[in-house]
């Protein structure tokens, strides 16, 4: 049992706040956990270079991987209004910078697309978006770091495949957060992967029952992994993975729950 967590564990990114790294440093080293660095907050703007210097030091010296999870509350990259355009591209820009120092396996974006606002000027919003990305894929793409962009509001996928389709680069992926599209959008995982399954190379794992952003560890809700596995092992798909506990109890939880699901068997000497 021991080995097959550490070997899902070893397979996996976990979720750490970058203005906490520094609380987590003890569990990261315990048990060798590979972290999706979430940027939210301010800490773009409070942290200086040699901070971030520091984090990539340290997973340098420990032989580990990371993500970067860009930040999205109030972010708006395809705003109808200048000054809030402007903002949110100027934060980005301070995370896409990161990328070089940090060398992230991806770094996870948000579209920020609201139906019930942005669905009456779909147009205006489509542009403004398609230009605040196609900028910062400049700098992914030197790095030949992949962008995801993830699903949270979008009750259908098609907005994600616009977005995609018209980026047109290697670089440009998907990421499905299985619970956001269990808790906001209208349509299931099956139609979402098949609709993105050229561009889908991340997973976020995390659960609920169907009505809020919950966060439960793995099989604590009502999403269908066994179905969402079985058909990406048949599909020979094979996305990076990164789990969004809220506690540590709640990552056992979910470690367990994946060796019970065996995603990784197939992979395991």
């Amino acid at each position: 049992m021991k080995q097959r967590i550490a070997h899902i564990i070893s397979r996996c990114f976990v979720n750490i706040p970058c203005a906490e790294f520094d609380r987590y440093k003890a569990l990261i080293l315990q048990y060798r956990i590979n972290p999706e660095i979430g940027l939210e907050g301010d800490v773009l703007y409070t942290f200086r270079k040699r901070d971030f210097q520091a984090i990539a030091k340290f997973l340098a010296q420990e032989g580990l991987r990371c993500t970067l999870h860009a930040p999205f509350n109030d972010m708006l990259p395809g705003a109808g209004d200048k000054n809030v355009l402007q903002a949110t591209r100027e934060k980005l820009l301070r995370c896409f910078e990161l990328i070089e120092m940090l060398q992230p396996c991806s770094i996870v974006c948000h579209l920020g697309y609201l139906e019930y606002v942005h669905s009456y000027n779909t147009d205006l919003w489509m542009a403004n978006s398609l230009e605040t990305w196609k900028k910062l894929l400049l700098l992914a793409e030197n790095q030949k770091t992949p962008v995801m962009f993830e699903n949270t509001y979008e009750t259908k996928p098609q907005i994600h495949r616009m977005i995609l389709e018209n980026l047109d680069s290697p670089s440009a992926r998907f990421c499905l957060d299985v619970g956001h599209l269990l808790a906001f959008a209208r349509t299931s995982w099956l139609e979402w992967v098949t609709s993105l399954e050229r561009w889908l190379g991340q997973l976020h794992l995390h659960d609920n029952h169907g009505l809020r952003d919950e966060h439960l560890p793995i099989g604590k809700g009502d999403f269908d992994f066994a179905g969402l596995f079985s058909y990406l092992k048949k599909r020979e798909i094979e996305p990076l993975i990164t789990l969004e506990p809220r506690s540590e109890r709640d990552l056992w939880d979910s470690l367990n729950a994946l060796d019970r699901l065996a995603l990784f068997d197939h992979k395991i000497d």
